[in-house]
């Protein structure tokens, strides 16, 4: 893949918090590549890493405790880790913008909705109040909000609006990479599949390439064209959607696919995955999944697992694919015999 039509590249990117507890161990070394108007899925239970992940691509992780240990993050080829303070602000907003979980901590409670909106469209755009509050009033327009809102605070509008009007916000300079982080958690589901509607008309508007942060596979299969699957701090399987919801390579994918109910067979009992992630303060040795594996053998506590390839697009981290003797079972073993 030529370098120069990625709109961003992440490579051997390693994030520690460290607290008065010890050194979490957020991020571990991953690789992520997205294309211009491409959506990845970054998937994973809490606490993976995909929001210190998504906040390390705009140089928001909190300093302290956070620390980018090593790795580069490149935004459109410019390397962020060695941009100017000032530099980084002019590029968020303006080339990548991300929406957070929660839209009421993020909007100023005492301005109103529009005010912010045309705020960033000021910072970012040659143009004077007049032309940024009009835009921004556009923006509103795009988003489904009515005009006669547009002097109306956070407190005064649904969850539903609000999180319009960060999306909003996100989306007013027309950013080529738009960062999302669980952005329909807080809302119920008729409203979620809203807000997904119009993050898919804004992204195909705007040409946005996209990261969609969440733990919703239903999530991923609406919006996303790849789906990257992180396990504390890790990439442990990486394909197309198609790939990675139907050629499942990782034992922890499969787990997750497990935890879904079965439309189909409504009697069948949900097989949710045992035990919890292990804590990142303590990482253990050999591969992290163990302890929660069906497929689990003595190796895979001791030696680390390596990545392997089953095409250009798609690939796992998994010891049973360098041993031909490791036995196998369930919906992964047809394609394991392939590979």
């Amino acid at each position: 893949m030529d370098d120069r039509k990625l709109i961003l590249d992440i490579q051997d990117l390693v994030v520690e918090y460290h607290t008065e507890d010890g050194i979490v161990h957020a991020v571990n070394g991953i690789n992520l590549q997205i294309e211009p108007k491409k959506t990845l899925g970054l998937v994973g239970e809490t606490g993976a890493g995909k929001t210190t992940t998504g906040m390390s691509i705009l140089r928001l992780v909190p300093d302290p405790p956070g620390v980018i240990k090593s790795g580069k993050i490149f935004l459109d080829g410019k390397d962020i880790l060695s941009l100017s303070v000032r530099e980084m602000r002019a590029l968020r907003g303006s080339f990548a913008s991300m929406i957070f979980q929660d839209p009421m901590t993020s909007l100023n409670p005492v301005l109103p909705v529009v005010e912010q909106i045309a705020e960033v469209i000021k910072l970012h755009e040659k143009v004077n109040a007049f032309e940024a509050m009009e835009k921004a009033l556009v923006m509103l327009d795009t988003v489904g909000i009515a005009r006669d809102r547009a002097n109306n605070y956070a407190h005064q509008l649904s969850g539903g609006m609000r999180q319009r009007i960060v999306i909003a916000i996100a989306l007013a300079c027309s950013p080529k990479l738009l960062i999302a982080d669980e952005p329909t958690t807080a809302l119920d589901v008729t409203i979620q599949a809203q807000i997904l509607e119009v993050m898919k008309e804004l992204r195909n508007k705007f040409n946005t390439a996209m990261i969609m942060i969440t733990h919703d596979l239903g999530i991923v299969a609406e919006i996303c064209d790849d789906v990257s699957v992180m396990y504390a701090g890790k990439i442990v399987e990486h394909g197309t959607l198609e790939e990675v919801f139907k050629q499942t390579r990782h034992p922890y994918t499969e787990g997750l696919f497990n935890s879904l109910p079965n439309i189909n067979y409504r009697s069948a009992k949900l097989k949710p995955i045992p035990g919890l992630m292990p804590d990142p303060t303590e990482t253990p040795p050999g591969c992290t999944f163990a302890p929660r594996c069906d497929y689990a053998t003595e190796k895979c506590f001791s030696e680390a697992p390596s990545i392997k390839k089953f095409s250009d697009t798609h690939h796992a981290l998994c010891l049973r694919y360098e041993d031909p003797a490791f036995c196998v079972k369930g919906r992964v073993s047809a394609w394991q015999t392939q590979s």
